[in-house]
């Protein structure tokens, strides 16, 4: 099973039918196989330790304000997965797993998932951020996920390489800064070339970038997630090259699986 990381951008993609975001999005859910359940890595869920919903309907939380009603109405009713965290639980020892029964499924998590698996019928676990962890320790832990791709199990992060909430302008014909590009760009290469300690210490791609770039890590850890899926020799892709709002990147990155059949649009931005 390829893994994942979306940037998911704006909670209001989740109500949008066609736009270059979520058309990429339902092309890379249509062209993958079947997965047996879905591991989410949330931007949204920071905790004290290791800790994965393990209800077995995790609820949609709608964790944002100030959007149309229409967006705090939609529901994601995946059924959760208890076996999965199980599994879990033995793949990250010693580390404790805190099985959680409050949190469910965020919106870095259910605005993808609406347009890759609308129908909702695939088992969902998200498993939370631990604060205490740097980016060494993330790609560790998240190296000891690997197995389950072998399992069928998509393992999908969510966030944004460059967020700056402070900074965003929702008039979309206003042009990123220009360290939000260098920053999207620097981390696009390291990532195709395989400079893993790079995405795990950004400040090396320029530490101004960096620190305007990732204003908070958790938008930007869940792509460690993801790159610690990846075998050596095995393929990386891009989708969604794109700066949104100013200073939101909302690239994209598959690891392993077969070439994305991309919309035209998205095609054309790449």
């Amino acid at each position: 099973m390829p893994a994942l990381f979306v940037g998911h951008g704006s909670p209001m993609n989740a109500l949008e039918h066609d736009n270059p975001f979520v058309n990429a999005w339902r092309a890379v859910g249509e062209s993958l196989p079947r997965p047996t359940a879905i591991l989410a890595v949330s931007a949204h869920w920071e905790t004290r330790g290791l800790a994965a919903t393990a209800m077995a309907l995790p609820r949609t939380i709608h964790d944002f304000g100030g959007f149309p009603r229409a967006l705090f109405e939609m529901q994601y009713p995946a059924p959760g997965d208890p076996a999965l965290v199980a599994r879990l639980a033995d793949l990250v020892a010693p580390a404790p797993l805190k099985r959680d029964a409050e949190w469910g499924l965020d919106h870095g998590t259910w605005s993808v998932l609406t347009h890759m698996f609308p129908e909702a019928d695939i088992p969902v676990v998200q498993l939370s951020l631990d604060a205490g962890l740097d980016g060494q320790g993330h790609y560790d832990m998240a190296r000891r996920l690997r197995p389950l791709r072998d399992e069928g199990v998509l393992i999908l992060g969510s966030g944004n390489i460059v967020h700056n909430l402070r900074v965003m302008d929702w008039d979309e014909t206003v042009p990123p800064f220009d360290w939000a590009v260098r920053f999207d760009k620097a981390i696009k290469t390291a990532l195709l070339t395989g400079d893993v300690a790079s995405i795990l210490d950004p400040n090396r791609l320029g530490p101004q970038d960096a620190w305007m770039s990732i204003q908070g890590p958790e938008h930007y850890i869940p792509l460690i997630y993801a790159l610690a899926q990846k075998d050596e020799g095995e393929p990386l892709r891009l989708f969604t090259e794109r700066l949104a709002l100013k200073s939101c990147s909302m690239t994209s990155v598959m690891v392993g699986g077969a070439e994305i059949a991309l919309p035209a649009d998205e095609k054309a931005a790449a």
